[in-house]
């Protein structure tokens, strides 16, 4: 069976979706492995480092005549899903909300789409986890931004002209880069803060040596894969005024609330961001998604009330060596679940309660009931 992956074309993400000891593994596992010349490049990679594992390396046109398997990281572009054969499988984000281009297309050419956004959030599918792999290297990424733009060092420090504190940080937003984040912060010496809807993840901040901010906002709770539900209007009113005193003394800011599917909520207004002091920090790893900040922008830095605010959205290609090789992993180990190497055929969708959940596109219809609820309003105005 032949699996496939090319270079990815996002020039402001360095990572790929496979390294050479994937290729090692899928090689195992069954599959004669094919990738694009230059494929590891933006990591350092040499061709030969793939090819000593046993890949065969080729032209675009060369890996997708016959491809059985397509693993990409980034949404692959439309004209390489075109070229795919028909009954193809896609392995990779797929961007579902928003990439009606590629969804339409891999209905088009009927191909079969794994969505790596879709893998479910239980104790079995951690270790096919991509969202959550990522998320922990971005909130680790992020912090260290944060403390390079900012004026003040993280820890505390003694010297001959005086003690400095230690900076203040505040996370807005407990998942999974958010403990990360936190983490880092206090690995850096900040003295930390760190707020969450869900009151069950105040132990794991606490664990992390934080402090975990309460506000009284009324009733909240989490979804059943353990995503933050989302906040009515009246609710983020009352937890932007209780929150706007623990922003107003924090050097530094990270917000991390997105909800799948949706716009993120908007947490930080203007008026709290005037209330911080000059040279404060704020990243906003929601940009992309509609933005926790107000007057953040996707893939900028913007200034305001001598805030800095950084809106910068793939945190994790920041550390694109140990980013490719997590989610690698993250697709390995869901190739391996599905395969079955001495029959050479992949589980089905229909069987495989895991697979029914990835599955995004198969049979040319969509599968996820979320995503097919949207499609149905977008479905003419593609072209």
């Amino acid at each position: 069976m032949k699996l496939i992956s090319l270079t990815q074309h996002d020039v402001g993400d360095p990572r790929v979706p496979l390294l050479p000891q994937h290729v090692k593994r899928l090689q195992s596992l069954g599959f004669e492995v094919h990738l694009e010349m230059g494929f590891g490049r933006s990591i350092n990679l040499d061709d030969d480092a793939y090819k000593a594992e046993g890949a065969k390396v080729a032209s675009a046109p060369e890996c997708l005549s016959d491809a059985d398997v397509l693993v990409s990281l980034q949404v692959p572009p439309v004209d390489v899903l075109e070229a795919l054969p028909a009954g193809a499988k896609v392995v990779s984000f797929f961007e579902p909300f928003s990439r009606y281009d590629a969804l339409h297309t891999a209905l088009q050419r009927g191909l079969e789409v794994w969505c790596m956004e879709l893998v479910p959030r239980t104790s079995y599918a951690q270790k096919m986890d991509a969202l959550s792999s990522q998320a922990s290297l971005a909130g680790y990424a992020a912090v260290l931004h944060a403390a390079t733009v900012s004026p003040k060092v993280f820890p505390m420090m003694s010297t001959p002209a005086g003690t400095i504190k230690p900076a203040r940080v505040f996370v807005v937003g407990v998942g999974v880069a958010g403990l990360q984040a936190i983490a880092t912060a206090k690995r850096l010496g900040a003295r930390v803060e760190a707020y969450d809807t869900r009151p069950t993840v105040a132990d794991q901040v606490k664990s992390l040596g934080a402090k975990f901010v309460e506000l009284d906002i009324g009733e909240t709770g989490q979804t059943e894969q353990g995503y933050a539900r989302a906040l009515t209007d009246a609710q983020l009113q009352r937890q932007r005024e209780q929150m706007a005193a623990v922003v107003a003394q924090s050097d530094v800011l990270i917000t991390t609330a997105q909800l799948f599917g949706r716009p993120a909520p908007r947490i930080i207004d203007d008026g709290m961001l005037a209330g911080m002091a000059p040279g404060s920090v704020v990243v906003d790893m929601a940009a992309s998604s509609g933005g926790n900040v107000e007057g953040s922008e996707p893939e900028q830095t913007v200034v305001k009330h001598g805030v800095t605010i950084l809106g910068r959205s793939q945190w994790a290609a920041t550390v694109a060596l140990d980013a490719s090789g997590m989610y690698g992993a993250n697709v390995v180990n869901l190739i391996d679940h599905a395969f079955d190497a001495e029959a050479s055929a992949f589980a089905t969708s229909d069987t495989d309660e895991l697979l029914g959940a990835v599955s995004l596109v198969r049979d040319g219809r969509i599968q996820d009931e979320r995503v097919a609820a949207r499609w149905e309003g977008f479905e003419e105005d593609v072209p």
